[in-house]
């Protein structure tokens, strides 16, 4: 197995992988670690403090525990090269590869200088980052690399290169987010369960069939959370079996024979038009799944946000089973795309799981939304950063893709003119994630005497849609608790007669 780090919470880990007669690749962390996305930038060429404090710090760590029986290998940094492309560009980020791994060069020269048993190696997230180990870093014993998808491209990777020292994955198994083509909205098409089964099992193939210098994988495991990672890469998704533990388990052990394996879903359609899923409105999944071992199957339905607010949680959804693979809920409240995720249990510690997006929109009003491109005006608005200004024009010009934001205090409001004292009779709020939890809707002849139509204790955010008899020139939303620790932040403020 392997880790990102090693320090003083390593020990008990060590002690248990030899204990039951597996090796640690044990890792060492440097900024900036993790590749695309990753922070805590170092400039190499400078930043000596930096670097004196790692090669300090390291070996002290390989001194502890090189004879220690559960460590295999040291390996310093984790897709940095890469990674590097978050802080820098062009020349400069040309020479701070240079100068990164020739530190990696600095501290495997340390490293073997405390320890001589155990090999030095250096993690990245692509095989374009062994020329600049090839390089700068004579001193490693061998290369690694994570990849997914492109596992198979690596034994030609390193015979195009000209590389004499072998490697090791350190991460592997089914396509990612980045190497998977989008559906219609825009969201990556999750490979299915027997897709990401198969990746694993050629990832393997690929590995080993390089024999000499692929020394082997640690494949990519990634928990048992019941969340969106863990559906997407985990094998063990709350302690339930699926097709890629299996798959994993033949690489590993060369058998599966005799277990009782995961339903299989072979088809997951969205009812009607999954790129417009009104809010709250019913939902209806039809599916094809399976058993092999013939075990009675149950279902569960759940959503995920991550594309509306980078949430990784799943929310369990009420579901109706209609019969004959159909299954009946409730789409969520807020707008945005979603993912719809179906689990199929067969009540033996296996499940099956697929996913599809769907595009959730404001539910249809009847009648005109006088506000709509009228002058709106509010008690504050956020004038920058991210997709601001957020001003108050923002929450009438009928896109849901623009909003207004207050500051982050209350109480807040927003109003607009409709231009002269008009009747209506429905409201409707699309909040952003920064939603108010009280508020009130409150309407005015002069834009000075408030009359409240409208009150609201205890709101969730999403869609608010509601009936209500009002009259007057201005119409506002007066927020007095936020339900976040931002500001409140609407979408869209629609007022129909």
């Amino acid at each position: 197995i392997r880790t990102w780090g090693t320090d003083a919470s390593s020990k008990p880990l060590f002690d248990s992988a030899a204990a039951h007669g597996i090796k640690v690749i044990a890792g060492f962390w440097l900024q900036p670690g993790g590749g695309p996305g990753s922070g805590g930038c170092v400039n190499y060429l400078t930043d000596t403090a930096y670097k004196n404090q790692m090669l300090q710090e390291f070996p002290k760590w390989v001194d502890t525990y090189k004879d220690n029986p559960g460590v295999l290998m040291w390996n310093v940094g984790n897709e940095s090269v890469l990674g590097l492309q978050n802080c820098y560009a062009g020349d400069e980020l040309e020479k701070q590869r240079n100068a990164y791994t020739t530190f990696v060069n600095d501290v495997a020269k340390k490293i073997h200088a405390v320890d001589p048993n155990h090999p030095v190696t250096s993690t990245d997230a692509w095989t374009g980052a062994w020329p600049y180990y090839k390089k700068n870093a004579p001193d490693l014993d061998l290369y690694a690399v994570n990849s997914y998808n492109a596992a198979c491209d690596i034994k030609s990777d390193w015979e195009k290169g000209g590389y004499s020292k072998p490697y090791i994955v350190t991460e592997s198994g089914p396509a990612g987010e980045w190497e998977v083509p989008d559906d219609a909205n825009g969201v990556p098409e999750e490979p299915t369960d027997r897709a990401k089964a198969a990746g694993y099992s050629k990832a393997w193939d690929c590995i080993t069939g390089h024999r000499g210098v692929g020394l082997g994988a640690t494949m990519f495991h990634y928990g048992t959370e019941y969340d969106f990672g863990g559906v997407w890469f985990n094998l063990l998704p709350a302690g339930q079996k699926r097709l890629s533990y299996y798959a994993v388990k033949k690489a590993y052990k060369g058998s599966t024979a005799g277990d009782n394996t995961p339903p299989v879903i072979t088809d997951l359609t969205v009812d009607g038009d999954a790129g417009k899923v009104p809010a709250g409105a019913p939902l209806t999944l039809t599916t094809k799944a399976g058993d092999p071992d013939g075990d009675p199957l149950s279902y569960e339905v759940l959503a995920n946000s991550m594309y509306i607010d980078k949430s990784k949680d799943l929310t369990p959804l009420s579901v109706t089973n209609l019969g004959s693979g159909r299954l009946k809920v409730t789409a969520p409240d807020k707008p945005g795309v979603w993912k719809i995720y179906v689990k199929v249990s067969d009540g033996k510690g296996n499940v099956g799981i697929e996913t599809r997006s769907v595009r959730v929109v404001p539910p249809p009003v009847n009648g005109t939304n006088i506000a709509q491109g009228k002058t709106a005006t509010a008690s504050s608005f956020q004038p920058g950063s991210g997709d601001c200004p957020c001003t108050a024009a923002n929450a009438v010009d009928g896109k849901n893709g623009t909003r207004w934001a207050s500051d982050w205090s209350d109480p807040q409001w927003l109003q607009v003119d409709l231009g002269s004292t008009t009747s209506f009779k429905h409201v409707q709020l699309n909040w952003e994630t920064s939603y108010a939890k009280a508020y009130t809707i409150q309407t005015s002849d002069n834009g000075r005497d408030w009359k409240t139509v409208h009150e609201v204790s205890a709101g969730n955010g999403g869609i608010d849609d509601f009936d209500v008899n009002g009259s007057g020139r201005y119409v506002r939303v007066n927020g007095t608790q936020r339900g976040t620790g931002y500001g409140y932040s609407l979408y869209e403020f629609g007022v129909y007669k």
